[in-house]
């Protein structure tokens, strides 16, 4: 269900001058959502807030008449930064900023890279969240929206082919780049086994033959699979989403709960 919150400026917003800007702001714990529409509303804004992803898009779907869509990072269902993906997707181009409760450089870095404006610590306080939405919605539009990055969204897999970087669980993997590319092709085709074959003129190019002979490839696949699956361990030891089918190839498992 829609949690709608409607504020109207009050006479602080006229004796300074602002502008009336608009917010869509998704918040998952209700006594926060209705705090920061409050809080905000004395600072000049209009709030409409919203309990989850679902919510927001029927909001949309009635009214996209706002100047900036406010995410928390943990939304129940679809995160925050799979929010922001579906948002381009569907072709919502409203700067999003993100209002969240974490402060480290991994999420930071994925939501800049993901097309996000800014990334701001609910520690801040709503002082300097007015301020800096004001100065995001007041710069020029070139400024305020960034180009849409073409992410691939796997699960818990984040891959951002702009930058060839790969995210577990929002944490930079720390793939190379030819690692980054088996990634991409094995999660672009979740669910289908890639032939050894396949792999390896990703990493090379077609019919490209290395050393150990006409069927050397194998082995160097096995490799870069091998170191691949542990730098994902590290990031998770639960990791178990490239499967193996000997003699076959490889394979990123789908997602759970698809198709």
């Amino acid at each position: 269900m829609r949690d709608t919150k409607s504020q109207r400026p009050n006479q602080h917003t006229a004796d300074l001058g602002r502008d009336l800007f608009r917010v869509f702001h998704v918040e998952d714990d209700p006594s926060y959502r209705e705090a920061i529409a409050d809080q905000l509303s004395d600072h000049g804004f209009v709030v409409h807030s919203f309990a989850d992803a679902m919510s927001l898009a029927d909001g949309l779907a009635l009214s996209s008449d706002a100047d900036i869509i406010l995410l928390d990072w943990d939304l129940p269902g679809v995160s925050g930064i799979e929010l922001l993906v579906v948002l381009r997707q569907c072709g919502v181009n409203l700067p999003v900023a993100f209002l969240t409760g974490y402060g480290f450089t991994p999420q930071e870095n994925l939501a800049f890279e993901t097309g996000a404006v800014d990334f701001i610590d609910k520690a801040r306080g709503v002082e300097i969240l007015a301020r800096r939405l004001r100065r995001l919605l007041r710069a020029p539009k070139s400024e305020a929206v960034p180009s849409l990055a073409s992410l691939v969204v796997c699960g818990k897999l984040v891959l951002n082919p702009n930058v060839s970087r790969a995210y577990w669980n929002d944490v930079d993997v720390g793939l190379t780049l030819v690692e980054y590319n088996i990634a991409h092709l094995l999660a672009s085709n979740a669910g289908r086994w890639m032939t050894y074959r396949a792999i390896y003129d990703r990493v090379h190019y077609e019919g490209f033959i290395g050393g150990g002979g006409a069927d050397g490839y194998r082995t160097n696949v096995r490799g870069i699979i091998k170191r691949m699956r542990k730098k994902f361990l590290q990031c998770d030891e639960t990791f178990a989403e490239i499967d193996n089918f000997v003699g076959l190839g490889y394979r990123w498992a789908n997602p759970t709960g698809a198709g």
